[in-house]
């Protein structure tokens, strides 16, 4: 049992594979592999070279590709006065656009240019209205005035710079500014909900 060593000794490990028929290769090319000054290290640098070489000939066709086609787009949209219901792709054409030999019908670009118009005005009115009720509410001004709020902010700050290599010494001050903010947020919702 334990005479027998469990993996066989190395030299039997070795397969030697023999031919049938003897491989002859002609004297020119052996000549010539043993006069390259080539070796395995050159070959992968050269083709390391070649496929960075051809990775940065397409990524530049691609760029000028793209360029082309950003620049068509930007001359496109400048033509057209206000694309904003045209899609941003310019084969895509809604279904009551009609199109004659020159382009889109004049009466469609009529009704188009119309609806941009009311649209806008919709826009710009509840734009007005919302900056309206902000000015009515004016919280941001309430929560930087609030002279309780800024008492504590500057005792917690006072207390971390005096603390800075132990910062949870301030749980206090920091309690202390999480009820003030408390105190606004419930005076806040107060005013809201009314």
């Amino acid at each position: 049992m334990g005479q027998n060593p469990s993996k066989p000794p190395p030299s039997s490990t070795q397969h030697v594979f023999t031919s049938e028929s003897p491989v002859n290769f002609s004297p020119e090319l052996i000549s010539a592999l043993q006069a390259s000054p080539e070796t395995d290290s050159t070959r992968s640098k050269d083709l390391e070279l070649h496929i960075q070489r051809r990775v940065h000939s397409e990524l530049t066709r691609l760029d000028a590709e793209q360029t082309q086609r950003l620049a068509e787009l930007q001359d496109q949209i400048s033509a057209s006065p206000d694309s904003t219901t045209e899609s941003t792709h310019p084969d895509a054409r809604t279904p009551d656009q009609s199109t004659s030999f020159g382009g889109v019908d004049h009466k469609a670009a009529a009704e188009g240019d119309k609806l941009r118009d009311l649209s806008r005005q919709s826009v710009q009115k509840e734009i007005d209205m919302l900056k309206e009720k902000l000015k009515r509410r004016k919280i941001k001004q309430e929560v930087v005035q609030d002279k309780s709020i800024e008492k504590a902010k500057g005792e917690v700050v006072n207390c971390l710079r005096l603390n800075d290599r132990r910062p949870l010494d301030c749980w206090r001050e920091v309690e202390a500014f999480k009820e003030e903010v408390g105190r606004l947020e419930r005076e806040f919702l107060g005013k809201v909900m009314d």
